[in-house]
């Protein structure tokens, strides 16, 4: 491999000096070796030595003038960052796992074992640092044929290597979807026998893959993957739930799994939001227990948006997803991506876009973004035909916000100005004459501005028998 000129020259002919001062030698090997063959950036270096790899990091910081390096002794590792680059030290090892555990066991060990513990031939790779045959390509597993041929294969049985840590199944379906390379047959079949002992994998572990998964390139490649595989049915069966068509009367529904899927895709085209293709996995997550089929309508899912809405924080939760902020925009996003284009269907009011408005927030865009990717169906005249009145709707959106104001809006006249006009403390009454102030806004009975909704105030007062202290 010629380094010559490759931004990280340097560093590396520094490595090699360092490795000479020390009497070792030391190997550039994995992701950024893969990642330099195939033009991609990757900004994390790991290097291997048959020395002691925090010795070689220290000597490698000390040349570079690097002052601060990170040292975990428990792993035998050590680590700094360079411009931009996280350089990792470690020693050539070889490690052997128990039955119940995805860490291994570690002993010093050849570049050769060590490149055998790898998850992934196309991961295996290494290049040499050293004076004599620096940048030569030192491939004992054919992985450089595998990256060309765009295949991702074990350098050991399939069944030891996925057995022995069960995370790098969901590592090669990652790096499926990631790279659009495919999984060889022995190991795609492996994947499928081992698929059980994803069970000793932390849920968070499992969902760093995940969520790099949702936010590939096109992520249905990965999770059609984990469905076929049964990966999926390991940690989320609701998602597996979604798969399969129901038929009555000659009529079926969608596959809403691999509609979801479709979604899913159509939205990484727009965005690399996590959450929001979050709210993409999940807005249809509902629809198998509220599959109705009703006589001359055919299936139905009445409330499932709903009902999913209020599923998103228990899935959440079992799947150790942050319970926070991300995890109420998901939940709005679920209860609300029937909204915008249910108004493509009909004429579109006004008020029922204030509606929109005022309960998406500044999370309208992000919304409509969602609900543009769910029109999909096998019938082209009738997906452009709502693209076109989606547009309309888009446009009224804008138009109303412009005139109104309403997103985030808060109602002009405060529970406190009531309670004071009418010299009266917290009761029903001010809650009531609040939400009909609010609703009169919303359904343009009075424009959004403090005199019209005082004066308005003063009216619904009236009517409740309450005299006003002016």
């Amino acid at each position: 491999m010629n380094f010559e000129r490759h931004l990280n020259k340097k560093l590396f002919l520094t490595i090699q000096e360092a490795s000479q001062n020390l009497g070792v030698q030391s190997f550039v090997i994995g992701g950024f070796v893969r990642d330099l063959l195939l033009k991609r950036l990757n900004k994390d270096i790991d290097i291997v030595t048959d020395g002691d790899g925090p010795a070689l990091a220290n000597e490698v910081a000390q040349l570079l003038g690097v002052k601060k390096v990170a040292v975990f002794a428990n792993f035998g590792t050590a680590q700094f960052f360079y411009k931009g680059i996280d350089v990792e030290f470690v020693s050539a090892r070889k490690e052997s796992y128990r039955l119940n555990s995805r860490n291994p066991i570690v002993s010093k060990g050849s570049l050769e074992e060590d490149q055998m513990r790898r998850d992934f031939t196309v991961n295996a790779l290494a290049l040499s640092l050293q004076a004599t045959n620096f940048g030569d390509l030192i491939d004992p597993f054919q992985g450089l044929e595998d990256l060309q041929n765009k295949v991702l294969r074990t350098p050991l049985d399939p069944d030891i290597t996925f057995s022995d840590d069960p995370l790098r199944m969901m590592r090669a379906v990652r790096f499926a979807s990631q790279l659009g390379f495919t999984i060889d047959g022995e190991s795609y079949e492996a994947i499928r026998r081992n698929a059980k002992r994803l069970e000793i994998i932390t849920v968070e572990r499992i969902m760093t893959e995940f969520n790099k998964i949702l936010v590939s390139k096109k992520p249905s490649i990965g999770l059609n993957l984990l469905f076929q595989t049964h990966l999926l049915h390991e940690f989320f069966p609701e998602m597996v739930k979604l798969h399969g068509v129901e038929k009555r009367n000659g009529l079926a529904h969608k596959d809403n799994f691999y509609h979801t899927l479709e979604v899913v895709d159509r939205l990484r085209t727009k965005t690399d939001q996590l959450w929001l293709i979050w709210s993409a996995v999940l807005h249809d997550i509902a629809k198998p227990p509220t599959k109705r089929f009703e006589e001359g309508i055919g299936w139905t899912f009445h409330g499932h948006e709903d009902l999913g809405a209020k599923w998103v924080p228990k899935i959440f939760q079992r799947l150790k997803l942050p319970q926070d902020a991300q995890m109420k925009f998901v939940q709005k996003m679920v209860a609300l991506h029937l909204r915008p284009i249910a108004l493509t269907k009909d004429n579109i009011s006004d008020s029922a876009v204030r509606r929109l408005l005022f309960e998406a927030g500044d999370d309208i865009d992000a919304l409509m973004l969602l609900c543009e990717a769910d029109i999909t169906s096998k019938n082209e005249a009738k997906v452009q035909r709502y693209l076109k009145n989606y547009q309309l709707v888009k446009q009224k959106l804008i138009d109303i916000e412009e005139k109104d104001r309403i997103r985030n809006f808060q109602p002009p006249v405060s529970g406190e100005l009531i309670m004071e006009t009418f010299r009266i403390g917290p009761c029903k009454e001010v809650g009531e004459i609040k939400n009909a102030i609010k609703d009169a806004i919303l359904d343009g009975a009075i424009s959004n501005n403090y005199q019209e909704a005082f004066d308005f105030m003063l009216k619904l007062g009236s009517e409740l028998k309450l005299t006003p202290v002016i």
